[in-house]
Protein backbone atom coordinates (compact mmCIF):
# COMPACT_ATOMS: atom_id res chain seq x y z
CA UNK A 1 0.00 0.00 0.00
CA UNK A 2 2.26 2.42 1.09
CA UNK A 3 4.41 1.64 -2.43
CA UNK A 4 1.46 2.30 -4.13
CA UNK A 5 1.06 5.79 -2.46
CA UNK A 6 4.23 6.75 -3.36
CA UNK A 7 3.98 6.08 -6.92
CA UNK A 8 0.64 7.74 -7.17
CA UNK A 9 1.91 10.73 -4.68
CA UNK A 10 5.15 11.18 -7.25
CA UNK A 11 3.22 11.35 -10.03
CA UNK A 12 0.90 14.06 -8.54
CA UNK A 13 3.92 15.94 -7.87
CA UNK A 14 4.88 15.95 -11.30
CA UNK A 15 1.97 16.66 -12.96
CA UNK A 16 1.55 19.70 -10.81
CA UNK A 17 4.95 20.71 -11.11
CA UNK A 18 4.50 20.95 -14.88
CA UNK A 19 1.34 22.60 -14.75
CA UNK A 20 3.49 25.46 -12.84
CA UNK A 21 6.22 25.72 -14.53
CA UNK A 22 4.94 25.63 -18.44
CA UNK A 23 6.04 28.16 -20.04
CA UNK A 24 2.06 29.28 -21.15
CA UNK A 25 0.64 29.24 -18.16
CA UNK A 26 -2.77 27.67 -18.40
CA UNK A 27 -4.08 28.71 -15.11
CA UNK A 28 -3.30 32.43 -15.29
CA UNK A 29 -5.69 35.25 -16.03
CA UNK A 30 -3.67 37.72 -18.09
CA UNK A 31 -5.57 37.03 -21.46
CA UNK A 32 -8.68 39.91 -20.53
CA UNK A 33 -10.24 42.42 -22.32
CA UNK A 34 -13.13 44.69 -20.90
CA UNK A 35 -15.26 47.49 -21.22
CA UNK A 36 -14.02 51.46 -20.95
CA UNK A 37 -15.58 53.55 -18.77
CA UNK A 38 -17.80 56.73 -20.43
CA UNK A 39 -17.01 55.49 -23.75
CA UNK A 40 -17.79 57.23 -26.34
CA UNK A 41 -21.17 56.07 -28.59
CA UNK A 42 -19.28 54.96 -31.69
CA UNK A 43 -20.97 53.88 -34.93
CA UNK A 44 -21.75 50.35 -35.00
CA UNK A 45 -22.85 49.91 -38.51
CA UNK A 46 -20.59 47.35 -38.93
CA UNK A 47 -21.61 44.88 -36.55
CA UNK A 48 -25.05 42.55 -37.19
CA UNK A 49 -25.68 40.52 -33.74
CA UNK A 50 -27.23 37.57 -33.75
CA UNK A 51 -29.21 36.14 -30.75
CA UNK A 52 -30.73 32.65 -30.67
CA UNK A 53 -33.60 32.87 -27.87
CA UNK A 54 -35.33 29.69 -26.83
CA UNK A 55 -37.56 30.42 -23.83
CA UNK A 56 -35.75 33.36 -22.96
CA UNK A 57 -38.27 35.91 -21.45
CA UNK A 58 -36.61 36.33 -17.76
CA UNK A 59 -33.56 36.87 -19.57
CA UNK A 60 -33.74 39.42 -22.11
CA UNK A 61 -35.65 41.79 -19.74
CA UNK A 62 -32.32 42.52 -18.63
CA UNK A 63 -29.93 41.48 -22.10
CA UNK A 64 -31.68 43.01 -24.79
CA UNK A 65 -31.81 46.92 -23.22
CA UNK A 66 -27.54 46.52 -22.55
CA UNK A 67 -27.43 45.28 -25.70
CA UNK A 68 -29.17 48.28 -27.31
CA UNK A 69 -27.57 50.64 -25.35
CA UNK A 70 -23.86 50.04 -26.75
CA UNK A 71 -23.76 52.28 -29.50
CA UNK A 72 -24.95 53.51 -32.62
CA UNK A 73 -26.33 51.94 -35.70
CA UNK A 74 -26.01 48.49 -34.06
CA UNK A 75 -27.92 45.71 -35.90
CA UNK A 76 -29.76 43.50 -33.94
CA UNK A 77 -31.43 39.94 -35.10
CA UNK A 78 -33.04 37.80 -32.74
CA UNK A 79 -34.11 34.26 -33.47
CA UNK A 80 -37.17 33.24 -31.43
CA UNK A 81 -36.62 29.48 -31.63
CA UNK A 82 -40.29 27.84 -30.58
CA UNK A 83 -40.49 29.63 -27.25
CA UNK A 84 -43.18 28.80 -25.78
CA UNK A 85 -43.36 31.53 -23.57
CA UNK A 86 -43.78 35.50 -24.22
CA UNK A 87 -39.73 35.48 -25.76
CA UNK A 88 -41.44 36.96 -28.76
CA UNK A 89 -43.59 39.68 -27.76
CA UNK A 90 -41.13 40.91 -24.59
CA UNK A 91 -38.22 41.52 -27.35
CA UNK A 92 -41.07 43.75 -29.59
CA UNK A 93 -41.90 45.64 -26.78
CA UNK A 94 -38.06 46.36 -25.98
CA UNK A 95 -36.55 46.26 -29.41
CA UNK A 96 -36.33 49.40 -31.65
CA UNK A 97 -35.30 49.84 -35.49
CA UNK A 98 -32.35 48.05 -34.64
CA UNK A 99 -34.07 44.82 -33.82
CA UNK A 100 -35.20 42.39 -36.39
CA UNK A 101 -37.62 39.30 -34.79
CA UNK A 102 -37.21 35.96 -36.69
CA UNK A 103 -39.77 33.55 -35.82
CA UNK A 104 -37.48 29.90 -36.43
CA UNK A 105 -38.78 26.84 -37.72
CA UNK A 106 -38.17 23.17 -36.44
CA UNK A 107 -34.82 22.51 -36.26
CA UNK A 108 -33.95 19.94 -39.42
CA UNK A 109 -32.72 16.51 -38.26
CA UNK A 110 -28.93 16.46 -37.46
CA UNK A 111 -29.30 20.07 -36.28
CA UNK A 112 -29.13 21.15 -32.79
CA UNK A 113 -31.43 23.83 -31.59
CA UNK A 114 -29.24 26.58 -31.18
CA UNK A 115 -27.07 26.28 -34.38
CA UNK A 116 -30.49 26.11 -36.60
CA UNK A 117 -31.73 29.20 -35.13
CA UNK A 118 -28.44 30.70 -35.86
CA UNK A 119 -28.30 29.51 -39.57
CA UNK A 120 -31.75 31.01 -40.06
CA UNK A 121 -30.34 34.48 -38.60
CA UNK A 122 -27.38 34.46 -40.90
CA UNK A 123 -28.88 34.64 -44.30
CA UNK A 124 -29.73 38.40 -43.03
CA UNK A 125 -26.51 39.39 -42.34
CA UNK A 126 -25.42 42.26 -44.05
CA UNK A 127 -22.60 43.52 -42.02
CA UNK A 128 -18.86 42.79 -42.58
CA UNK A 129 -19.18 42.04 -38.82
CA UNK A 130 -20.89 39.14 -37.27
CA UNK A 131 -21.12 39.08 -33.21
CA UNK A 132 -22.48 35.63 -31.56
CA UNK A 133 -24.27 36.03 -28.17
CA UNK A 134 -26.40 34.15 -26.19
CA UNK A 135 -29.70 35.31 -24.72
CA UNK A 136 -28.48 35.28 -21.56
CA UNK A 137 -25.75 37.36 -21.71
CA UNK A 138 -25.29 41.04 -20.32
CA UNK A 139 -22.96 42.76 -22.29
CA UNK A 140 -21.08 45.64 -19.67
CA UNK A 141 -21.20 49.95 -21.69
CA UNK A 142 -18.88 49.97 -24.46
CA UNK A 143 -17.44 46.03 -24.58
CA UNK A 144 -18.62 45.28 -28.34
CA UNK A 145 -16.59 48.38 -29.24
CA UNK A 146 -13.84 47.37 -27.48
CA UNK A 147 -13.88 43.76 -28.96
CA UNK A 148 -13.99 45.26 -32.73
CA UNK A 149 -10.84 47.23 -31.38
CA UNK A 150 -8.67 44.25 -29.67
CA UNK A 151 -9.88 42.31 -33.51
CA UNK A 152 -8.38 45.23 -35.65
CA UNK A 153 -5.57 45.36 -33.10
CA UNK A 154 -4.90 41.75 -32.97
CA UNK A 155 -5.03 41.13 -36.67
CA UNK A 156 -7.46 38.05 -35.40
CA UNK A 157 -10.82 37.07 -37.37
CA UNK A 158 -12.55 35.48 -34.33
CA UNK A 159 -12.20 37.28 -30.52
CA UNK A 160 -14.48 35.26 -28.05
CA UNK A 161 -14.74 36.46 -24.35
CA UNK A 162 -15.62 33.56 -21.79
CA UNK A 163 -18.58 35.15 -20.11
CA UNK A 164 -18.71 35.68 -16.17
CA UNK A 165 -20.94 33.05 -14.60
CA UNK A 166 -22.85 33.69 -12.09
CA UNK A 167 -21.45 33.01 -8.40
CA UNK A 168 -24.11 34.11 -6.03
CA UNK A 169 -25.15 30.98 -4.39
CA UNK A 170 -22.84 28.20 -2.67
CA UNK A 171 -23.05 25.99 -5.71
CA UNK A 172 -22.10 28.50 -7.61
CA UNK A 173 -18.93 30.16 -5.86
CA UNK A 174 -18.06 26.36 -5.14
CA UNK A 175 -18.15 25.12 -9.27
CA UNK A 176 -18.63 27.87 -11.39
CA UNK A 177 -14.73 29.76 -10.52
CA UNK A 178 -13.48 25.77 -11.33
CA UNK A 179 -15.53 25.25 -14.73
CA UNK A 180 -13.49 28.19 -15.72
CA UNK A 181 -10.28 26.99 -13.98
CA UNK A 182 -10.38 23.48 -15.89
CA UNK A 183 -11.57 24.87 -19.12
CA UNK A 184 -8.82 26.75 -19.05
CA UNK A 185 -6.42 23.84 -18.49
CA UNK A 186 -7.90 22.08 -21.14
CA UNK A 187 -7.63 24.75 -23.34
CA UNK A 188 -4.59 27.04 -22.13
CA UNK A 189 -5.71 30.42 -23.99
CA UNK A 190 -2.08 31.35 -24.82
CA UNK A 191 -2.00 28.26 -27.04
CA UNK A 192 -5.55 28.70 -28.24
CA UNK A 193 -4.32 32.43 -29.50
CA UNK A 194 -0.88 31.58 -31.06
CA UNK A 195 -1.57 30.58 -34.61
CA UNK A 196 0.80 28.55 -35.14
CA UNK A 197 -0.87 25.79 -32.61
CA UNK A 198 -3.21 23.40 -33.06
CA UNK A 199 -5.70 24.10 -30.07
CA UNK A 200 -8.45 26.05 -30.51
CA UNK A 201 -10.80 27.77 -28.09
CA UNK A 202 -13.82 29.90 -27.89
CA UNK A 203 -17.36 30.12 -25.70
CA UNK A 204 -20.32 30.72 -27.61
CA UNK A 205 -21.97 32.67 -25.15
CA UNK A 206 -19.63 35.49 -27.14
CA UNK A 207 -18.06 35.51 -30.14
CA UNK A 208 -17.11 38.26 -32.80
CA UNK A 209 -15.75 37.39 -36.14
CA UNK A 210 -15.68 38.63 -39.51
CA UNK A 211 -18.81 37.47 -41.53
CA UNK A 212 -16.58 36.38 -44.84
CA UNK A 213 -14.80 33.80 -42.26
CA UNK A 214 -17.97 32.17 -41.05
CA UNK A 215 -19.50 31.83 -44.59
CA UNK A 216 -16.03 30.45 -46.11
CA UNK A 217 -16.22 28.06 -43.17
CA UNK A 218 -19.45 26.91 -44.52
CA UNK A 219 -20.99 28.90 -41.67
CA UNK A 220 -23.03 26.84 -39.47
CA UNK A 221 -24.00 23.74 -41.71
CA UNK A 222 -20.60 22.83 -40.71
CA UNK A 223 -20.88 22.64 -37.25
CA UNK A 224 -24.95 21.06 -37.42
CA UNK A 225 -23.84 17.91 -35.41
CA UNK A 226 -21.71 19.74 -33.11
CA UNK A 227 -22.25 19.96 -29.43
CA UNK A 228 -19.72 21.58 -27.47
CA UNK A 229 -20.14 24.00 -31.22
CA UNK A 230 -18.36 27.39 -29.51
CA UNK A 231 -14.61 25.08 -30.09
CA UNK A 232 -15.85 23.26 -33.26
CA UNK A 233 -16.15 26.91 -34.42
CA UNK A 234 -12.69 27.87 -33.39
CA UNK A 235 -10.84 24.58 -34.96
CA UNK A 236 -12.48 24.96 -38.37
CA UNK A 237 -11.53 28.67 -38.13
CA UNK A 238 -7.83 27.63 -37.35
CA UNK A 239 -7.90 25.03 -40.23
CA UNK A 240 -8.58 27.94 -42.74
CA UNK A 241 -5.30 29.60 -41.38
CA UNK A 242 -7.15 32.33 -39.93
CA UNK A 243 -6.23 33.88 -36.78
CA UNK A 244 -8.27 33.44 -33.43
CA UNK A 245 -8.14 34.96 -29.60
CA UNK A 246 -9.99 34.25 -26.07
CA UNK A 247 -10.16 35.93 -23.11
CA UNK A 248 -12.09 36.12 -19.99
CA UNK A 249 -14.19 38.98 -18.88
CA UNK A 250 -16.19 40.99 -16.48
CA UNK A 251 -17.98 42.76 -19.07
CA UNK A 252 -19.96 40.10 -20.21
CA UNK A 253 -22.05 38.32 -17.59
CA UNK A 254 -23.76 35.22 -18.29
CA UNK A 255 -27.69 35.89 -16.08
CA UNK A 256 -28.34 32.17 -16.11
CA UNK A 257 -28.90 30.66 -12.34
CA UNK A 258 -27.30 27.51 -11.36
CA UNK A 259 -28.93 27.25 -8.04
CA UNK A 260 -28.35 23.94 -7.22
CA UNK A 261 -25.55 20.86 -7.59
CA UNK A 262 -27.93 18.91 -9.17
CA UNK A 263 -28.74 21.73 -11.94
CA UNK A 264 -24.48 22.06 -12.65
CA UNK A 265 -23.73 18.09 -12.56
CA UNK A 266 -26.84 18.31 -15.36
CA UNK A 267 -24.71 20.74 -17.06
CA UNK A 268 -21.45 19.67 -17.19
CA UNK A 269 -22.37 15.97 -17.82
CA UNK A 270 -24.00 16.85 -20.67
CA UNK A 271 -21.25 17.96 -22.76
CA UNK A 272 -18.17 16.25 -20.52
CA UNK A 273 -17.79 12.83 -22.06
CA UNK A 274 -18.04 14.44 -25.42
CA UNK A 275 -15.23 16.73 -24.68
CA UNK A 276 -13.15 13.49 -24.62
CA UNK A 277 -14.44 12.18 -27.91
CA UNK A 278 -16.19 9.31 -26.77
CA UNK A 279 -13.43 7.98 -26.29
CA UNK A 280 -12.85 4.77 -23.29
CA UNK A 281 -9.04 5.47 -23.21
CA UNK A 282 -9.10 8.97 -22.81
CA UNK A 283 -11.80 8.86 -19.78
CA UNK A 284 -9.27 6.55 -18.34
CA UNK A 285 -6.40 8.91 -18.35
CA UNK A 286 -8.43 11.40 -17.02
CA UNK A 287 -9.53 9.23 -14.40
CA UNK A 288 -6.28 8.60 -13.69
CA UNK A 289 -4.78 12.46 -14.03
CA UNK A 290 -7.84 13.44 -11.57
CA UNK A 291 -7.39 10.66 -8.80
CA UNK A 292 -3.32 11.36 -8.77
CA UNK A 293 -4.12 14.90 -8.78
CA UNK A 294 -6.82 16.10 -6.31
CA UNK A 295 -7.76 13.02 -4.19
CA UNK A 296 -4.80 10.70 -3.57
CA UNK A 297 -3.07 13.38 -2.40
CA UNK A 298 -5.32 14.14 0.45
CA UNK A 299 -5.41 10.40 1.25
CA UNK A 300 -1.49 10.69 0.84
CA UNK A 301 -1.24 13.62 3.93
CA UNK A 302 -3.63 11.79 6.31
CA UNK A 303 -2.27 8.43 6.12
CA UNK A 304 1.40 7.97 4.90
CA UNK A 305 5.12 8.47 6.16
CA UNK A 306 7.02 11.24 5.63
CA UNK A 307 8.07 11.21 2.23
CA UNK A 308 4.53 10.65 0.67
CA UNK A 309 3.20 13.39 3.16
CA UNK A 310 5.79 16.03 1.54
CA UNK A 311 4.44 14.90 -2.01
CA UNK A 312 0.95 14.88 -1.19
CA UNK A 313 1.58 18.55 0.69
CA UNK A 314 3.24 19.64 -2.77
CA UNK A 315 0.20 18.60 -4.63
CA UNK A 316 -1.98 20.41 -2.41
CA UNK A 317 -0.26 23.54 -2.91
CA UNK A 318 0.14 23.26 -6.23
CA UNK A 319 -3.79 23.05 -7.45
CA UNK A 320 -4.78 25.56 -4.28
CA UNK A 321 -1.45 28.39 -5.87
CA UNK A 322 -3.17 27.77 -9.33
CA UNK A 323 -6.84 28.12 -8.68
CA UNK A 324 -6.50 31.69 -6.90
CA UNK A 325 -5.42 33.08 -9.75
CA UNK A 326 -8.97 32.90 -11.04
CA UNK A 327 -11.01 33.09 -8.05
CA UNK A 328 -9.21 36.75 -7.52
CA UNK A 329 -10.17 37.86 -11.35
CA UNK A 330 -13.85 36.98 -9.84
CA UNK A 331 -13.42 38.58 -6.51
CA UNK A 332 -13.95 35.20 -4.88
CA UNK A 333 -12.44 35.04 -1.21
CA UNK A 334 -8.72 32.97 -1.75
CA UNK A 335 -10.34 30.68 1.09
CA UNK A 336 -12.50 28.73 -1.79
CA UNK A 337 -9.12 27.17 -3.30
CA UNK A 338 -9.17 24.85 -0.01
CA UNK A 339 -12.36 22.55 -1.50
CA UNK A 340 -10.18 21.74 -4.99
CA UNK A 341 -9.50 18.28 -3.73
CA UNK A 342 -13.96 17.86 -3.64
CA UNK A 343 -13.74 20.09 -6.56
CA UNK A 344 -11.83 18.05 -9.01
CA UNK A 345 -13.09 14.91 -7.51
CA UNK A 346 -16.98 16.19 -8.25
CA UNK A 347 -15.91 17.20 -11.92
CA UNK A 348 -14.36 13.65 -12.04
CA UNK A 349 -17.88 12.28 -11.15
CA UNK A 350 -19.68 14.42 -13.20
CA UNK A 351 -17.45 13.08 -16.28
CA UNK A 352 -18.26 9.38 -15.38
CA UNK A 353 -22.15 10.29 -15.29
CA UNK A 354 -21.81 11.86 -18.47
CA UNK A 355 -20.04 8.02 -19.84
CA UNK A 356 -22.57 6.44 -18.66
CA UNK A 357 -25.83 8.07 -19.52
CA UNK A 358 -24.16 7.81 -23.21
CA UNK A 359 -23.25 4.16 -22.88
CA UNK A 360 -27.04 3.70 -22.03
CA UNK A 361 -27.99 5.40 -24.75
CA UNK A 362 -29.50 8.50 -23.07
CA UNK A 363 -29.42 11.56 -24.80
CA UNK A 364 -28.53 15.13 -23.97
CA UNK A 365 -31.10 17.37 -23.08
CA UNK A 366 -31.43 20.90 -23.45
CA UNK A 367 -34.27 23.67 -23.37
CA UNK A 368 -36.93 20.58 -24.16
CA UNK A 369 -34.75 18.86 -26.69
CA UNK A 370 -32.66 15.85 -27.27
CA UNK A 371 -29.23 15.51 -28.31
CA UNK A 372 -27.25 12.60 -29.55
Amino acid sequence: METVLTLFATLGAVIWLIILVLPYRPWSTREALDGVSNFPQEDLSDITVLVPARNEEEMIKTTLPALLGQGRGLHIILVDDQSTDGTFEIARQIGGKELLIILGEAPPAGWSGKLWALEQGRSHIETPLTLLLDADIEVKPGIIMELRRAMKERNVQLISLMAMLRMKTFWERLLMPAFVYFFKLLYPFRLSNSPGSKTAAAAGGCILMETAVLNAIGAFASLRGELIDDCALARRVKSLGYKTWMGLSHSVRSLRPYNSLGIIWNMVARTAFTQLGYSKLALLFCTIIMLVSFCIPVIGLLLSPGYVMLLSAFCLAGMMLTYLPTLRFYGIAGWWALPMPLIGSLYLAMTWTSAIKHWLGETAHWKGRKYR
